[in-house]
Order: C-alpha cells, then sequence, then structure tokens
C-alpha cells in the first residue's frame, strides 16, 4: 500500500504533503465511475482528523448515489451540492485511485493527483489520505477536469469552516453554511 503521508517535525499543515489553506478545508475530487460526473468531497482537517461536510457535483444523481441526510442546493455554478446534516469525521481515508476515477486532492487552488499516471504501469494505487504535517508543498496546478470553476470556485463559508473543530463534527450542534463565500481561500 502506498502511503502519501507527509513527514513528521515542523511544517505547514496538509493532508498528503498538499498545503492547507488555514482554514483546513480541502477536497477529494473525483470522476463517478457510474454517473461520468466530476464530483468532489468536501473536507476539513483539524487536530489529525478528516470531517466529510458535503458533496458537490456536476451531476444530481451522484448525491443520491451516497444516501446521506443533508440539504440540497445549488452552487452559482450549477453544481449540485449536499450540505450534510451530520458531518462524518475520520483518523485517516483508504482508496483506491484509478485512472478513470482520478482521484485528486484540492486545496488552496492547488492539485495532488492520487492516481496512477501516463506511463504508470499499475492500473490501480492504494492509497491512504492523512492530516499531518510536511515541509514541501507536493500541490500543482489543478488539470482538466478539476480546473473546472465548480471545483475551485464552490460556495462554502471559510470563517464557517474554520469556526468549526472537530468536537463540533463529532458532536454537530451546526455545520459551516454553503453559499455565503469560498470554500478555498
Amino acid at each position: 500500500m502506498l502511503a502519501l503521508g507527509s513527514g513528521c517535525g515542523a511544517g505547514r499543515p496538509a493532508v498528503n504533503g498538499l498545503v492547507l489553506p488555514p482554514s483546513g478545508a480541502f477536497a477529494l475530487a473525483y470522476v463517478h465511475s457510474i454517473y461520468r460526473a466530476p464530483s468532489a468531497e468536501l473536507f476539513t482537517a483539524e487536530g489529525g482528523r478528516l470531517t466529510m461536510r458535503a458533496v458537490v457535483s456536476a451531476g444530481g444523481g451522484v448525491l443520491d448515489y451516497y444516501a446521506l441526510e443533508g440539504t440540497r442546493s445549488r452552487t452559482p455554478e450549477g453544481a449540485w451540492l449536499l450540505r450534510l446534516d451530520t458531518p462524518v469525521s475520520y483518523g485517516e481515508l483508504p482508496l483506491i485511485a484509478t485512472p478513470i476515477g482520478r482521484r485528486t486532492l484540492i486545496a488552496g487552488g492547488r492539485c495532488l493527483p492520487l492516481y496512477p499516471r501516463d506511463g504508470d504501469p499499475e492500473p490501480a494505487r492504494e492509497v491512504t489520505v492523512r492530516a499531518g504535517l510536511t515541509l514541501e508543498d507536493r500541490g500543482e496546478p489543478c488539470p482538466p477536469p478539476y480546473n473546472q470553476s465548480f471545483f475551485l470556485n464552490t460556495a462554502y463559508s471559510v470563517t464557517e469552516v474554520a469556526a468549526t473543530s472537530t468536537s463540533d463534527a463529532q458532536n454537530p450542534h451546526a455545520s459551516p453554511e454553503p453559499g455565503k463565500g469560498t470554500f478555498w481561500p
């Protein structure tokens, strides 16, 4: 298994070496294998925990696929947004990344592809997404389809993300409000 975790010691907050903005907001973007729709799970990272707060997709069927309770709306760009009624917190996220799904971490307008690239002999890669510290940002400019405006400008209030702690996510009384700002600062 390939663990793309960040090093220990002094450094900047990151997921798998992708430096996070001060809000800790990031997305795990992918192309949904059934609906073929660009989609993303929206997270915050705090205290070594990853908290999924929303799902955004170019296709509304993707939100149904998750079968999670939440508030649905449309972003200004026309994407579908599902804000979870109860955010879900993880210590780490093990997943499989393939060239079909193109799983990619997005934070601060930069991307970190997790899937095997052209010329890589592996058809799939086991990856574990973790929060930690990094000395060097492994991010790069976002490739298509992740350079689309709804990935980089999904309406989500950074001030409310920063104000919601991990303990709030585990015992939610409120979650960040979509539609009042930009998810990625």
